[in-house]
């Protein structure tokens, strides 16, 4: 039996197969394939590399949610009534699935699976927050397996719509003029240039209360644009940041008050925050987040539940696979050269991160460094770009946070300890978002080994390689199609 989860449907459509050995043969996104940054829709491209993982002729597709639960929440909203057949969800993609039946399962417990099951931990204390499954907006679970390995959650505590951390983030990220559901972490980035003058004008506006999570409004269509008027919108946006960081404390800390366990899982599109994550180690030691903590992580999160133990993470490296030996040299020839390279190489990450396959690469010691990626990406010049490092040299150049000995999928904020040596992976805080890479033999690394024996430097500047406007690279010819836009080189 091989287990195909899915999401779709609203946004981040994605597919991810695992085998009865609880191997992730695949996972990848739809918006790769169609290059519709967060597409909805199961894209026929993405489908087709699923299925060619698959490695038995015994499918069982799982669904990330329950569509059902989901339309009465939109009908009691006021959203409309949209008939949850599953050819209006899937199109024409499930003409090709061969019209299956489809197992469904909770937003919330997909999330959950997502985390815990693919975890170092035989038990933890799970966390999901975000925008809105079916009806929560948070939940609180113990998981653990039973003697025959089975995976079990129970659910400890919950909050539901309207009541939403991820609602009240992206009616902040409307308010300066940043798209829902897609910018957030630009308001995230902004949040360094603000000042606190209007924190509690702002929570005494919208929070009812921090204890139980509850808004004064549904904010899911957001606030009016005369909120806050006259404050700049940095200011909104560190407002914003520290009041949804005190929010989702609170909800940690509810966490290790009811939770059995002293091993922490964070999940939902919220777990993207990782300014706020850093606060997370005042709880919890041992803390494992998900690279694709949201929507489309859940559709692993859907195979897992389908499968039912503890799946084999290895790493996120799991999408489309341009082939070949990862071209480290080439790649620091050119670094040498222009300070600045493109690495489209192994297979595509899953999440919303490039860590070195998708990769616009750059030496991070250059004054000049930020503004000409910043350039090249066609960017806002504010935003700060992320360093990868050799883990072992992770704590001699930053100051981990509690909790956080290594973050390998750029999920935590650390102050550097060398600012002035490094300009171009520091933001304005004095803060970057750190992806620490250990010795695992992957080509990062390798290339990471390289660089330092040919500078002295453990680390290299790293982002995403993507055309304005699109999701990611995906194949080799979304990488000549880069490299004609924009005249940066693109190693494969």
């Amino acid at each position: 039996m091989n287990y195909i989860g899915i999401s779709a449907g609203f946004h981040d459509a994605a597919a991810s197969v695992i085998n009865n050995n609880g191997d992730i043969l695949f996972a990848g996104h739809s918006e790769r394939y169609s290059k519709n940054k967060h597409d909805k829709n199961i894209c026929e491209g993405l489908l087709h590399d699923a299925l060619q993982h698959t490695t038995s002729a015994d499918l069982q597709y799982h669904y990330y949610e329950r569509p059902w639960l989901k339309l009465l929440r939109q009908l009691r909203s006021g959203e409309g009534f949209i008939w949850p057949t599953w050819k209006k969800l899937l199109g024409s993609t499930y003409h090709h699935m061969g019209e299956p039946k489809i197992h469904t399962h909770s937003h919330h417990l997909s999330h959950a699976a997502a985390g815990f099951q693919t975890s170092p931990y035989d038990d933890a204390t799970v966390v999901v927050i975000d925008a809105i499954g079916e009806f929560d907006t948070i939940s609180i679970w113990n998981a653990w397996y039973d003697k025959n390995g089975k995976a079990q959650y129970k659910k400890l505590w919950g909050q539901k719509y309207p009541d939403s951390i991820g609602l009240f983030y992206s009616a902040m990220t409307e308010r300066v003029g940043l798209r829902p559901l897609d910018e957030e972490y630009i308001l995230m980035g902004m949040a360094a240039y603000g000042n606190t003058t209007h924190v509690d004008e702002m929570s005494s506006e919208l929070v009812e209360s921090y204890r139980d999570i509850i808004f004064r409004d549904n904010l899911h269509t957001g606030v009016s644009k005369d909120f806050l008027a006259g404050v700049d919108d940095m200011s909104i946006a560190t407002s914003a940041q520290l009041i949804a960081e005190q929010l989702i404390m609170n909800v940690i800390s509810k966490a290790k008050s009811l939770g059995g366990s002293k091993n922490l899982v964070y999940g939902g599109g919220v777990a993207l925050n990782c300014l706020a994550n850093r606060l997370i180690g005042d709880y919890y030691d041992n803390i494992w987040i998900i690279p694709n903590p949201g929507d489309a992580g859940s559709s692993l999160g859907a195979a897992c539940l389908g499968y039912g133990k503890r799946v084999n993470w290895i790493n996120a490296f799991l999408g489309y696979d341009i082939s070949g030996p990862y071209p480290a040299s080439r790649i620091i020839d050119c670094l040498v050269t222009d300070k600045i390279v493109g690495v489209a190489s192994g297979r595509a990450e899953f999440g919303p991160r490039a860590l070195g396959n998708r990769s616009l690469l750059a030496d991070p010691r250059g004054e000049e460094i930020k503004d000409k990626v910043n350039e090249i990406k066609r960017r806002q010049k504010f935003r700060p770009f992320a360093p990868v490092i050799m883990e072992e040299y992770a704590d001699s150049y930053f100051d981990m946070p509690h909790g956080f000995n290594s973050s390998r999928y750029m999920q935590v904020i650390a102050e550097c300890r060398h600012p002035d040596l490094y300009p171009a992976i520091v933001h304005h805080d004095g803060t970057s978002r750190v992806q620490t890479v250990p010795k695992d033999g992957s080509g990062i690394r390798q290339l990471l080994e390289a660089w330092y024996a040919e500078t002295g430097c453990p680390m290299l500047l790293n982002t995403s390689l993507n055309i304005r406007g699109e999701p990611m690279v995906n194949d080799r010819k979304d990488a000549d199609r880069f490299e004609l836009m924009y005249n940066v080189k693109v190693i494969s």
